[in-house]
């Protein structure tokens, strides 16, 4: 969000997050003057999503292509799903999981009190490094093997004091979806977090988690987290990702998934301290939607989120909700725009301004707030998708191809706060032919648009401009000044720094250049814009202003 910058007339508290960020970027140019910047080259240009949610495979090869895909358009992160612990019964366990042709489970569980039986699956063998305790049973049957886990209800290690347990039977094959992708992030020199285990939702309330098995979830999370250990302990695996997700509320409602986030921090912190966590909220401003939430109400439950991390190091990693229709990017300049189609097939005809609450620009400003002085990290999660029209399919899914136009407005609405850009998700929305090409071969040779994500309009006539691909070009201002008259100036970018995001300690693939246009001065309340044609020849396609 920028301001003008007038010295020394003080800023009024609401601007104040503002001036921190005109201090620290003058800061960086003095140092830049003082020491040399190391980076006035321009930056190969990819699109700055470093991450994506992604369906794993047992097979190394087809993980290497995929992650070798998404590192030749900028990403070094890759995200996967957990598998539900599902309550269970007899009749239930996998027919194929037998000991002596006896029900696998029931055999396992001879001579204890069994309280509940649950079963699990996430492709991965556990086999034998998950088998810790006496009781514990490892099958293969075909290329399928089983793994027995009795879990004690009460107490603490393998035994139970009243010889009473739990008995999770899991399903996996003769390899693993998330050792293939330790070692393929590894060798490619990314980073891997794997999906945590998850609950199942309640019946009566279904979009909360069933809590009623929590302890034994918790003991389940721990034998996960400890058969990654022994059998996943390289450097690509960078932490894990929790699976149940909420809405950026702050009502006590929501307090079950806060719950499942302290159970899981706290058996990371317990038993893989080294490796960090992610969750992903969503942003849902619709106006007329029951369940919607305002920027107060986002800022606060960022904290209550942020507050569970139990000292392991967490990413909020937040959905911005233009892939579903349940978030909005535009600028207050642009609130009377009618709503591009896709999101008009979720909200319906209508403004901008009217359809949704507020744009994502204010949403991730106050989470910014809201995570400060926690230890969490703000992230963005960009929904690489649109919501389905008949006019973007894409394979099967429920959501359709998007444009890199969008995406290009989704990214400069999360402005300067995240501190990393990531994408749900690569498959299918970044692979799938429709109406358009892949988004992997469009972000290949639409690289180098510029995209600003936020300026500040200084006292002396400099304007900072930020964002990606700025280099080497020109940058246009049109401003209103104090006396009301009105401007449109085009003048070559000055200082452009790679660095600046490095330097700031924000998202470090951001860029800044400067536009110098003279004395003048910028109205109070008044809309300016800003468009950058860059060294490549190619102008922002997405609409950037601000207010003075």
């Amino acid at each position: 969000m920028a301001t003008f910058r007038a010295e020394p007339t003080p800023f009024p508290p609401r601007r104040s997050r503002h001036l921190t960020a005109g201090l620290m970027a003058a800061v960086v140019l003095v140092l830049g003057i003082l020491h040399g910047s190391p980076a006035q080259a321009a930056t190969s240009p990819i699109y700055p999503i470093s991450g994506y949610f992604i369906y794993g495979s047992t097979s190394d090869a087809n993980n290497l292509k995929k992650l070798t895909d998404i590192k030749s358009v900028g990403g070094d992160t890759v995200i996967t799903f957990g598998s539900l612990l599902k309550p269970a019964s007899l009749s239930t366990i996998p027919a194929g999981c037998t000991i002596s042709g006896v029900n696998c489970a029931k055999a396992a569980a001879s001579g204890v009190t069994v309280n509940r039986y649950f079963i699990y699956s996430d492709n991965s063998s556990w086999g034998s490094p998950a088998v810790l305790c006496g009781r514990d049973k490892t099958v293969t049957n075909g290329t399928t093997k089983y793994t027995i886990l009795l879990l004690p209800t009460q107490g603490s290690g393998c035994t139970s004091p009243t010889n009473t347990y739990d008995v999770v039977v899991i399903t996996g094959g003769q390899s693993s979806i998330s050792i293939s992708l330790g070692k393929t992030a590894t060798d490619l020199g990314m980073k891997y977090y794997a999906g945590l285990p998850a609950p199942v939702k309640r019946t009566d309330i279904t979009y909360l988690p069933d809590l009623s098995y929590q302890a034994t979830f918790s003991l389940f999370t721990a034998r996960f987290l400890l058969y990654q250990a022994k059998v996943n302990d390289v450097p690509g695996l960078a932490g894990f990702y929790h699976h149940t997700e909420m809405p950026l509320s702050n009502g006590a409602v929501w307090d079950a998934v806060l719950k499942v986030y302290e159970i899981q921090n706290s058996r990371i912190a317990q038993y893989q301290p080294t490796r960090s966590a992610i969750v992903s909220p969503y942003i849902d401003s619709r106006s007329a939607f029951s369940g919607r939430v305002t920027v107060d109400q986002a800022r606060e439950a960022v904290e209550n989120i942020a507050n569970t991390a139990d000292g392991v190091d967490l990413a909020i990693a937040v959905q911005d909700g233009m892939g579903t229709g349940k978030g909005a990017s535009f600028f207050g300049s642009e609130s009377g725009n009618s709503v591009d189609q896709y999101a008009a097939a979720i909200v319906g005809n209508g403004t901008w301004g009217s359809k949704y609450m507020a744009p994502t620009r204010e949403y991730f400003v106050a989470l910014a707030e809201g995570v400060q002085g926690t230890g969490a990290e703000l992230w963005a999660n960009l929904e690489g998708m649109a919501p389905a029209t008949s006019q973007n399919p894409c394979d099967n899914s429920l959501r359709g191809q998007t444009t890199k136009s969008r995406m290009n407005k989704q990214l400069q609405q999360l402005g300067n706060t995240p501190g990393k850009v990531i994408s749900f998700m690569w498959d299918p929305y970044f692979t799938c032919s429709g109406t358009f090409a892949p988004m992997l071969e469009r972000l290949k040779t639409t690289s180098t648009t510029p995209v600003i994500t936020d300026s500040i309009f200084y006292g002396n006539g400099d304007v900072l401009v930020t964002g990606h691909n700025l280099s080497g070009g020109k940058v246009q201002v049109k401003w209103t000044d104090a006396y009301g008259r009105v401007f449109d100036k085009t003048v070559t970018a000055t200082g452009y720094n790679a660095a600046y995001g490095k330097q700031l300690g924000i998202n470090p693939l951001l860029e800044s250049v400067t536009a110098k246009l003279g004395s003048t001065s910028l109205g109070s309340g008044k809309n300016y814009f800003v468009n950058v044609t860059n060294g490549s020849g190619v102008k922002n396609d997405a609409l950037y202003s601000d207010r003075g």
